[in-house]
């Protein structure tokens, strides 16, 4: 039950839904428990074998089409998918990134062969997805990457570096962004599909530790004259790259701000608690004036934040979320996010400086929403464009 009193739309309201929502939360009371999230934090990725449970369950591949293997749902199944890892503390397990950003690469760009070898892989968890566009010297300037393929005969050979890959260390089909021309133009880039399984030259760097989220196993890539099939050329055509990656970031940017929504509303669950729980002085803290005037703004933001959410996500459903909305709700709901965390650890005193209370562990795990999906100063400037 949620803290806010926003009633879903009716795109996001029918009983098929109910079904699924309930079926995934038993899915991740079952098998991410707390010791096991906690497990995942120490060693710096989920268990393999987690995978493999949510493609038997129906979880993986949720949005791709039923004719590869998948469930044949959209976006809708994505946010229940997102709200219910992020309301029970499981923000370690990159599944939205594996379902909702990256196999859409493949449904939309792929042809009917690369679909019909790759995606009942990701379907069963045989396969973990990962995208490595970022390099040591590009992040959100994707024209700037210095990763290669230079046609070989019927193959591409890849040299470069990526990193701050996420599923780095798990992913076993990565979607490679590289420059296929010297024209110093978008039209430079291409996007290759890499079977990591498959060739020789690829390494993985050490697992990067982090601030926050630390159960995701984030890494760098090496491509050390990475020889890949033509076949692997993502759509069969070069130069499409900057083209297809524009077009998939505004529900990139959609799924960060459901995850920063679902934390806020997490965050809120449990300072409610607390403070209707812990007395000082003799009284609750929730009923002193402070406490209530918090919440209440925290209650407010986070109200006005899911209801643009909502619009914007009826948007994306109808396929008319442009760069401009998209970059709105990435920039402003993951900083409202990381105030929210911020008070409610704040009211939690001493308490929620403890990394054995879910807001401490929240604190660090949002903090990078306002910085990966394009810093949100590049989302400023995608929105000033528009003015």
């Amino acid at each position: 039950m949620s803290v806010l009193n926003v009633s879903k739309p009716a795109t996001l309201a029918n009983d098929e839904l109910a079904m699924f929502e309930t079926m995934v939360g038993r899915f991740i009371d079952r098998h991410a428990r707390p010791e096991d999230v906690e497990r995942w934090r120490n060693n710096g990725v989920v268990d393999r074998e987690l995978w493999l449970k949510a493609g038997e369950a129906g979880l993986l591949g949720a949005s791709v089409p039923a004719e590869y293997g998948g469930a044949g749902g959209d976006f809708r199944h994505e946010v229940v998918l997102m709200e219910q890892l992020g309301l029970r503390g499981v923000q370690g397990f990159a599944l939205p990134l594996h379902n909702a950003v990256v196999a859409p690469y493949l449904v939309s760009y792929g042809t009917e062969e690369q679909k019909r070898r790759w995606l009942p892989q990701v379907v069963s968890g045989e396969a973990v997805l990962a995208v490595a566009m970022t390099e040591p010297a590009a992040g959100s300037d994707l024209q700037g990457i210095r990763t290669t393929a230079k046609r070989d005969g019927d193959h591409y050979v890849i040299n470069g570096q990526k990193t701050f890959i996420t599923n780095g260390l798990s992913a076993s089909i990565i979607v490679v962004a590289c420059k296929t021309g010297r024209e110093g133009n978008a039209k430079d880039i291409s996007l290759f599909v890499v079977e990591t399984e498959n060739v020789e030259g690829f390494e993985r760097g050490r697992l990067l530790r982090k601030l926050g989220q630390e159960g995701r196993d984030t890494t760098e890539l090496f491509f050390n004259d990475v020889r890949v099939p033509a076949e692997n050329l993502l759509g069969g055509a070069e130069g499409h790259g900057f083209a297809q990656l524009m077009q998939k970031l505004p529900q990139e940017r959609l799924v960060i701000a459901w995850q920063s929504m679902a934390a806020i509303e997490s965050a809120l669950a449990g300072a409610i608690d607390y403070v209707k729980e812990r007395k000082a002085f003799g009284k609750r803290l929730l009923d002193f004036q402070n406490s209530q005037f918090k919440l209440a703004e925290c209650k407010t933001e986070a109200t006005i934040a899911k209801v643009f959410l909502n619009h914007c996500t009826e948007r994306l459903l109808e396929g008319s979320l442009d760069t401009t909305t998209a970059s709105m709700a990435k920039y402003w709901i993951s900083e409202v996010c990381c105030r929210i965390v911020d008070e409610c650890l704040q009211l939690h005193g001493g308490y929620g400086y403890m990394l054995e209370y879910p807001i401490a562990q929240l604190y660090k795990d949002v903090r990078v929403n306002r910085i990966y999906g394009g810093a949100n100063e590049i989302m400023k400037l995608l929105i000033a464009r528009s003015l």
